[in-house]
């Protein structure tokens, strides 16, 4: 199977550099022009979307025919307190600090954690993927396609390695092997 993943376009929220996980922000102004802007493809039939507003709509633009399945369980990390604040605005907040000096593992104030994020995730995407066919297309969020690829690619990389800008994205073969889905020739979309 031919895998795509592709990442919302730009809202006001990470213009600004903010924790933007469970917020529902629409696109900004510039970041639909970008989308607007982007290439897109009219030929296709389905398209599987988080069910978050910003990514509902980038897949709208890019696939304008498209029938958008929502899978809920492709939303951002729930950040919790740190949600729509920026990393300078809780530069002195203890609880934030502590999370940083853990690698964002732990999880975050009323949210998530790393463990229980990519527990989601990769149960979403095996799900997906197994009634997907021969091509699936994902448009989600930035951390989601970080936690797909750390957790299927092969070679391995870590984490941070695989941040993916707005609209940008990564495309791969996907097969599956004992019961789990595998990532291979793991590429930028171009």
């Amino acid at each position: 199977m031919h895998v795509r993943l592709i990442r919302h376009g730009t809202t006001a929220g990470n213009a600004a550099r903010r924790y933007v996980g469970r917020s529902d922000e629409p696109l900004c102004p510039e970041g639909r022009a970008a989308a607007e802007r982007h290439e897109k493809d009219p030929l296709l039939d389905r398209v599987y979307v988080s069910p978050l507003l910003r990514a509902r709509e980038t897949a709208a633009i890019l696939f304008p025919n498209a029938k958008q399945t929502v899978v809920e369980d492709f939303k951002e990390m729930d950040f919790g307190a740190f949600e729509g604040r920026s990393a300078d605005e809780m530069e002195h907040d203890p609880a934030y600090r502590a999370w940083v000096d853990d690698l964002c593992r732990g999880a975050c104030p009323g949210g998530e954690s790393q463990a229980e994020f990519h527990a989601r995730v990769l149960h979403a995407f095996t799900e997906t993927a197994r009634g997907a066919g021969e091509d699936m297309t994902v448009v989600s969020h930035g951390g989601v396609i970080m936690s797909i690829l750390y957790q299927l690619a092969e070679p391995k990389r870590e984490f941070y390695e695989w941040q993916t800008p707005n609209l940008g994205g990564y495309e791969a073969d996907c097969t599956e092997e004992n019961g789990r889905p595998v990532l291979r020739n793991v590429r930028p979309i171009e």
